[in-house]
């Protein structure tokens, strides 16, 4: 059975229980402020940027195998970036 996808959205929410279900073991593991799309954009970025004709049962084994470690730094970095986005939008220039 070929799937093909029009768009990463599609994609996204074909793949979505699988996301699920690895924020809920990672919320087990006590790391219950990754979400979805961490996980989602962690993969796009770090392993599957130079990919080519992956298939559904490829993205949803890198889904369930990401190495919860490096998400955590990554979620993290993401979290800190964003946070001092924040605070410099908000300086006031003297």
């Amino acid at each position: 059975m070929d799937l093909e996808f029009n768009s990463q959205e599609e994609l996204y929410q074909r793949v979505l229980p699988a996301l699920r279900a690895k924020c809920q073991e990672l919320a087990r593991l006590g790391l219950s402020y990754i979400r979805e799309k961490d996980i989602w954009n962690y993969l796009i970025l770090n392993k599957w940027r130079k990919a080519q004709d992956l298939q559904l049962s490829d993205i949803v084994s890198d889904i369930m195998h990401v190495d919860s470690y490096e998400l955590d730094c990554y979620v993290k970095d993401m979290m800190f970036q964003a946070k001092r986005k924040r605070e410099e939008e908000n300086l006031e220039v003297i």
